[in-house]
């Protein structure tokens, strides 16, 4: 019989014997969905049976993600062992049964949460069963029956690979080839081969692996690439150190030089980005450092920085190529002799545009290639552009995209940053000639220490990489110094132990502990799960199967474990508490020592049972040594009472924490010193805090790991697709452990998240509505969409209003019904301070800032990792995400996978300062976020890049393509022939602007053109020269207006850029089109066939001396006899404004300069942009996602697609990502 006198004894705090667990909860079956960014389904699966508990966010991600697709067979039969109870006994399927069945039913999925709760709970109770860890069956059904119940209640989830691999044996009978895995047999001792994929299931999320200096032998190089792959098809994460890699130009045995290490992490890099972890689950997790003294390390610290940059280069450089190849076709083009085109001596603008081309770096070849399409025909060309997303060409081109890189700095290379010293870089092989010959190595290099820490910081402060890695603080915690020194760390930084060892990891739901009736934290439940779930991590050790021989081995003999918790935030926020504060650090501390201190109470009890983990002798010292600082720390000793430690721990400070909290956590560690040095303790390490990604958001957790909350207001989306807008469920109650009552609470939470009805709404309203030509019925279905979108502006789009009533009744071209940029509510005439006041009322001010009954003081408990919406002042300072790690690392025997949060205004110095501070408090790795830094993401958290600059100004720095200048003339000329008229005058002269005096001279000349006013007025230079002309149409209709005041834009930004008058009078005299005829009040002209021939044949007249364009002649102006006296009175009267008999006529608008057109106004019956109000940020996008990516910034994500659904849901998630929406995460939990 399995059951061991001294085994295990196992109570209940959560359910009753002999009564099924899940009878405890309400269950209902329900339709999961996740729909991709485009509206498509991503993934769907009908009447799953969960919880009701779980929200449909958590349900649709446990759905995707967790439960079994495939496989599952309809009919089971059980395998009885003698020594097993039947309730437990191994499932397998029954081919008896199934032969009844169609063999395309005979298997399935699983649609009950309850078959996935218990194939967990199940496989950890069998094999602790059969192993001896229990002391009774009593006892092993009673840690079934509680680790159900936590599962279902989502007190607790392990990590991935346990939700993907675990028991898909025992509980189905799923097998499968072999991959390569090898375990150590628990009751031999010896390593061995699995022969089968899931026997022994893979349920570690994190490795880290060594690599030696080879390139193809086992534990090599390109061994290291094959071994990753292994790891994420699983779905875990790795990291390994490569600093025993040679670098660059170092000598090889052999002769000759090597490569140098970076060209190896490229191989790697490009390998790992081809692999999604779990298959088509999570993108691959991997973490490469490097020590502070390898020769590469200058490169390494810029790799990632260095690729951004390329990608930036080839964005810019690809719309560059395109733009100069076009305007030198267009400048072919638009020569008017064919057999002189390619000759640049004649043809100057192509000479122009070449030499524009060359000056701009375009290559020689290409330019050439250009030249050569235009000699064929070619009249345009369209070349493959790139855009900065993290999922295109650009990224998919460059390196050092697919891991996070940190650096590992020891306190010799701090203390010479803070005296300003010099840092020497080493030779592989000299490092190991010098050990070898007990002498001092020589350095191949030397600079300074600060040189290279002002690297980091800049990295950093670009591109969020790399981060830092203390390994003088990390060897000191180690509690297995004796046999290695710890070099790396796995993807998320979390856990650190000796290269080619594993850690399952777990973590505990805080706020599932914490009873918002009493304001008290429970913790003897709490510490109950931290009890049930280091057993089952351990549990996991003894069933696992590894990667390699050598990490089975070593995981044997260390069995690290990885319990941790989540949601720490929120907590915090329901308790009234803000996360910058005294207590909250205190309330962290006291937290992290219950968990450390509970976890090793229950690896010694562990070692009691089934004996210590095998090196525990040879480390012996070195353990009992870090457990007896852990208990320093909780009970706040002096820095004189630690042992080994250069930097010294932050402890419990007792005059913040709670009496109740300060007497847990230093009792646990009272009984764990006492009890392990006695018998030792089962694991190495027992505890990490990892960033929850995944598993937090089907925990239904707010928080992740250790860090605050994002955003006050959340998505939480609907069963059968969409999303609902909610506030941070953390908020009310949160308002009312603050005092405030029922009626204020629902106030401030309609002021952040807003009314969520047209009705009452400023501006946009179901009457303006109305009357812009919505209908009441599609007014109403607006509004029953409005808590699924978050601004007007994507809320109010043709394709929810109906693409063929916008057609015909809002008049809406079909080349916009598609467009993403297209922006209806424009088009129908609201002003953006509409909208805005609009947007504020029926969607929120999504920050608790300016709320009605908010007080001054407990705005703090609301404040979040960024500003909160465009309103949004506050945030918490980047200081208290250290304060808050500092409060939790010295009670955890890993370490803590935390972003520190920095805002977009952070300078490289406060990166330094932060990297610096962290140091100072003990924390072992560190990985900064600048909001906004990456390039793949827009400015965050209100930044905006704002260029106070006109159209024309741009034009004349080169920041306006040649290109799409055509394109703004082409927009604004009246004729059918637009754009090669436009093309002409562009392309043939591109020069810098010759800016006008602030006062210049000019004429107005007013005229009556087939009986439409037009009042013409010149600017000059100061040598009489044309620089500007305007144009106004008096009492004509507004389009009519808008247009022509364009068109003079347009001609005095090319007046003033070069352009030639006589290139414009040649291109635009003798154009027709209405109104034409006759003119009234000019002296020279009296015939036109259009405006734009009437305005130009008077600038040629009065400019260029082209009286050949008159059709008076000077002399004939003369008064003479054949001229009467009252003729020239009634011409007077009309020039000078007045009616034929000389009576007053209406006045005309006065027409401002071109350097105040930004204040010019349309009439209010039209919408029009003249081209000065143009900017950088109203150019032509890349992606028609921008205002998705504008709106996923107010509410505090980072800008970058999911990888997996495509929405713009990613937020920080320890040192990764994770999408609220489907749960993906870049890291490995």
């Amino acid at each position: 019989m399995p059951a061991k006198v001294n085994g295990l004894k196992i109570g209940r705090k959560f359910t009753d014997a002999n009564s099924d667990p899940f009878n405890k909860l309400d269950w209902k079956r329900r339709d999961v969905e996740i729909r991709n960014f485009d509206g498509t389904v991503a993934f769907s699966m009908e009447n799953v049976n969960l919880p009701n508990n779980y929200s449909q966010v958590a349900a649709n991600v446990l759905a995707q993600k967790y439960l079994r697709k495939a496989g599952v067979p309809k009919k089971l039969r059980k395998v009885k062992e003698s020594d097993v109870p039947s309730w437990l006994q191994k499932s397998v399927p029954d081919a008896k049964a199934l032969e009844s069945l169609p063999e395309s039913e005979r298997t399935g999925e699983e649609v009950d949460g309850k078959q996935t709760f218990r194939r967990l709970a199940g496989t950890w109770t069998y094999w602790g069963w059969k192993h001896g860890y229990f002391a009774s069956e009593k006892d092993a059904r009673s840690y079934y029956d509680e680790m159900c119940y936590m599962l279902a209640f989502q007190m607790v989830s392990p990590n991935s690979p346990q939700w993907f691999n675990t028991g898909l044996n025992w509980a189905y009978g799923i097998e499968g080839p072999p991959q390569g895995h090898y375990f150590v047999n628990p009751e031999t001792g010896d390593l061995e081969r699995s022969v089968n994929a899931y026997e022994h299931p893979q349920p570690h999320a994190c490795f880290i692996q060594s690599v030696s200096d080879d390139l193809v032998s086992q534990g090599g190089i390109m061994d290291l690439w094959t071994r990753e792959a292994r790891l994420f098809k699983f779905g875990s994460g790795t990291g390994s150190n490569f600093s025993k890699i040679r670098g660059e130009g170092e000598p090889l045995s052999g002769g000759g030089m090597s490569s140098g290490l970076m060209s190896f992490l490229r191989i790697g890099d490009r390998a790992a980005g081809a692999i999604k972890s779990g298959g088509t689950t999570r993108r691959a997790a991997k973490m490469v450092s490097l020590d502070m003294d390898h020769p590469d390390i200058e490169n390494f610290i810029n790799w990632k920085l260095t690729e951004e940059e390329k990608v930036a280069a080839l964005v810019a450089g690809s719309q560059h190529l395109q733009n100069h190849g076009n305007e030198i076709l267009a400048a072919i083009q638009a020569h008017p002799e064919e057999e002189t085109r390619f000759d640049q001596s004649i043809n100057k603008p192509l000479a122009k545009s070449i030499s524009s081309a060359m000056k701009a770096y375009i290559p020689e070849n290409l330019i050439a290639r250009v030249l050569e399409l235009g000699e064929q025909g070619f009249t345009h060309i369209e070349m493959d552009t790139y855009d900065t997303s993290w999922e295109g060409d650009a990224y998919a081109t460059v390196s050092g995209q697919n891991s996070n890189n940190s650096v590992r700095v020891s306190n010799d290379f701090m203390q010479a940053v803070i005296g300003d010293k010099d840092w020497s870089l080493y030779w592989r092989t000299e490092l190991e000639d010098a050990e070898k010959e007990g002498r001092d190595p020589s350095p191949c290099k030397t600079l300074p220490a600060n040189e290279l820490w002002d690297s980091i910081a800049r990295a950093a402060w670009s591109c969020a990489d790399p981060g830092l890695q203390y390994d003088t603080t990390i060897n000191e915690w180690h509690t297995c110094s004796s046999d290695g020194k710890i070099n790396g760390s796995n993807p998320c930084s979390e856990y650190m132990f000796l290269d080619d060892t594993a850690c399952n990891l777990a973590s505990l739901n805080l706020v599932k502990f914490y009873d918002q009736e009493t304001s008290q934290f429970q913790t003897e439940e709490y510490s109950h799960a931290i009890r049930l779930w280091t057993v089952a991590l351990e549990i996991s050790v003894l069933m696992a199967q590894f990667p390699s021989e050598e990490i089975a081995r070593r995981s044997y003999d260390y069995r690290t474990l990885g319990l941790g918790y989540a949601n720490v935030g929120s907590l915090l926020m329901r308790m009234g508490i803000p996360y910058d504060d005294n207590r909250a650090f205190a309330i962290c501390g006291a937290l992290t020592s219950v968990l450390g201190g509970v976890s090793y109470k229950t690896s010694a009890e562990l070692a009691d049972v089934k004996g210590p983990f095998p090196r525990y002798e040879q480390n012996k010292e070195n353990m009992l040594r870090v457990m007896r600082n852990h208990k320093r720390a909780a009970y706040n000793s002096t820095d004189d009472d630690y042992e080994g430690l250069t930097v010294k721990p932050k402890g419990i400070d007792p005059n913040y924490c709670p009496e109740y909290l300060l007497t847990a956590a230093r009792d646990c560690w009272d009984q764990a010193v006492e009890m392990g040095e006695k018998v030792g303790f089962r694991n190495a390490q027992s505890t990490v805090i990892a960033p929850t990604g995944t598993i937090g958001i089907v925990m239904d957790c707010d928080t992740t790991g250790i860090e605050p909350d994002f955003a006050l207001v959340k998505f939480k989306t609907l069963a059968g697709g969409g999303m609902l807008r909610i506030i941070n469920q953390s908020v009310p109650p949160a308002l009312k452990r603050l005092g405030y009552d029922d009626t204020q609470t629902d106030e401030i939470v309609k002021y952040v998240i807003g009314s969520g009805t047209f009705d009452g709404s400023p501006e946009v309203n179901r009457d303006s509505l109305q009357k812009k030509g919505l209908t009441p019925e599609i007014i109403d279905t607006l509004e029953s969409q409005i808590d699924s979108f978050t601004s007007l502006n994507l809320l109010v789009t043709p394709s929810l209003v109906g693409s063929d009533f916008c057609k015909s009744n809002l008049r809406v071209d079909d080349s916009n019904l598609d467009d993403w940029d297209f922006d209806l509510l424009n088009h129908l005439g609201y002003t953006k301070e509409q909208l805005t006041k609009a947007n504020d009322y029926i969607f929120g001010k999504l920050t608790i800032e300016g709320a009605p009954h908010i007080k001054e003081k407990d705005l703090a408990v609301f404040d979040c990792a960024n500003k909160c919406g465009q309103y949004g002042t506050r945030s918490i300072s980047w200081s208290a995400h250290i304060n808050m790690m500092a409060a939790a690392q010295p009670f955890i025997s890993g370490a803590i996978s935390k972003t520190i949060n920095m805002p977009h205004e952070s300078t490289i110095e406060e990166i330094k300062q932060a990297y610096m501070d962290s140091w100072r408090a003990m924390i072992k790795a560190n990985a900064l976020y600048r909001d906004g830094s990456k390039l793949s993401q827009p400015l965050m958290s209100g930044t905006v890049l704002k260029v106070d600059v006109q159209e024309d100004e741009l034009l004349a720095e080169g920041l306006v393509s040649a290109e799409q200048a055509v394109e703004m003339m082409a927009d604004v000329l009246p004729t059918p022939d637009a754009k090669p008229l436009a093309q002409k005058v562009v392309t043939r002269y591109i020069a810098q602007r010759r800016r006008l005096p602030n006062k210049r001279g000019g004429y107005i000349q007013k005229a009556k053109i087939g009986g439409h006013n037009v009042y013409l007025h010149t600017g000059e230079y100061q040598d009489g020269t044309l620089g500007e002309i305007f144009i106004d149409m008096h009492k004509e209709g507004a389009a009519f207006k808008a247009l022509t005041n364009a068109f003079a834009i347009a001609v005095s930004l090319g007046l003033q850029h070069g352009v030639p008058l006589t290139e414009f009078v040649d291109a635009f005299i003798f154009n027709r089109f209405e109104p034409n005829g006759p003119v009234i009040g000019n002296d020279r002209i009296k015939m036109s066939t259009s405006i734009i021939d009437y305005i130009f044949r008077d600038l040629a007249v009065n400019y260029l001396k082209r009286d050949d364009l008159a059709h008076v002649m000077p002399e004939d102006l003369q008064p003479d006899i054949v001229r009467s006296e009252g003729e020239a009175a009634t011409e007077q009267n009309l020039s000078s404004g007045l009616s034929p008999a000389g009576n007053a006529s209406d006045g005309h608008e006065i027409q401002l300069t071109l350097d105040d057109m930004a204040s010019i106004k349309a009439d209010t019956d039209a919408s029009q942009t003249s081209i000065s109000e143009l900017s950088v940020a109203a150019a032509p996008t890349t992606s028609g996602d921008e205002a998705a990516v504008t709106e996923a910034g107010k509410f505090g994500f980072e800008g970058d697609p999911c990888p997996e659904c495509g929405q713009f849901t990613l937020v920080s998630n320890g040192s990764c990502l994770k999408c609220v929406s489907c749960g993906t995460t870049t890291g490995c939990s």
